[in-house]
């Protein structure tokens, strides 16, 4: 119950929302024959199973490192994540295959307007909820400063990089989703004033292409996230300050920062001031592997430790970075 409780909460939050909105809109899609209708049912289908798994997976990956796996089990959320983008590629494919039977042979519109309308509405306002706490939840997880407002959207897009991969797979799913409630919203309205038919095969296919570019997009994070990727460039320098702050670094002469999961792993080299004991030094690696470890997104930290040997290794990077 201690490693539920550290589930990510956003992808439970979505896992409850969409799975009671892909009842509501297949009840809507029997009873009305929609295309659209399919589609966002569909898409929240995805969603519900996705979050399920991300859920389960977001769990599994705050165990804690054992003899086996001494380097915890943070990538664990990169694999379920995976799992999520075949699911949401195979109902893209499903969704896409009915978009274009529609366009060959155009439904119409076949009542039930109002209980449509009334579910998409509904499908918009349970998902933009959603995504309103994703959003924040991005921003908490990147330690960003706090937004409200219309602020919120920008803040988020610019952090999301930043925030775990469950956090990032709600927020690009739930885009999607509010997109094509919208989308679906409108063929809806559209056919049942116009009889344009084949608007309806129009949006079933649109909302199947979002959902292969959002399998896309979280595909290519987590993929990236499994071979090990380095840390953003501010939390290199928040990690290289805290290092250098203390009196008797000289410098850093090696450093790397691997991202695991919402986690950083820190392995470097430095350099001391010269004429300290050895008990000295052992004590002044160890205080700065305290300071690392105060930051809750720092998994673990090893550091090494040497003499000063008089070249500014770490200020020669760094200008070369900027270079």
């Amino acid at each position: 119950m201690s490693l539920v409780k550290k589930g990510n909460t956003s992808s439970a939050v979505a896992m409850a929302g969409n799975a009671v909105l892909a009842l509501c809109k297949g009840g809507a899609f029997l009873f009305s024959g929609s295309g659209a209708m399919f589609a966002s049912a569909m898409h929240s289908l995805a969603d519900a199973i996705n979050q399920g798994f991300v859920f389960v997976g977001s769990v599994l990956s705050e165990k804690k490192p054992t003899r086996r796996f001494p380097t915890g089990f943070g990538r664990v959320i990169n694999i379920f994540c995976m799992i999520a983008v075949i699911v949401v590629t195979i109902m893209a494919y499903e969704t896409i295959h009915e978009g274009i039977h529609l366009l060959q042979h155009p439904a119409g519109h076949s009542g039930g307007l109002w209980i449509n309308i009334g579910v998409l509405v509904l499908n918009i306002v349970i998902d933009g909820a959603i995504l309103i706490k994703a959003m924040k939840e991005i921003l908490v997880e990147a330690r960003a400063p706090k937004a409200s407002g219309f602020s919120l959207v920008p803040a988020a897009i610019k952090n999301v990089g930043r925030a775990a991969p469950p956090t990032r797979l709600v927020f690009y799913e739930d885009v999607v989703a509010v997109l094509g409630a919208t989308l679906a919203l409108i063929s809806v309205i559209v056919i049942a004033l116009t009889n344009f038919a084949l608007l309806d095969g129009i949006v079933t296919t649109l909302i199947g292409c979002l959902m292969i570019a959002v399998a896309f997009r979280v595909g290519y994070d987590n993929m990236i996230g499994l071979i090990g990727v380095a840390a953003p460039q501010d939390i290199e320098d928040k990690v290289s300050q805290t290092i250098l702050a203390d009196s008797h670094v000289a410098d850093i002469q090696m450093m790397r920062i691997i991202q695991e999961g919402r986690y950083y792993h820190v392995e470097g080299l430095i350099e001391l001031t010269k004429g300290l004991s050895l008990a000295d030094a052992d004590d002044i690696k160890f205080r700065v592997q305290e300071k690392l470890m105060t930051n809750p997104d720092i998994a673990d930290a090893a550091i090494s430790i040497i003499e000063d040997d008089g070249v500014k290794s770490w200020g020669k990077k760094h200008s070369d970075v900027i270079k």
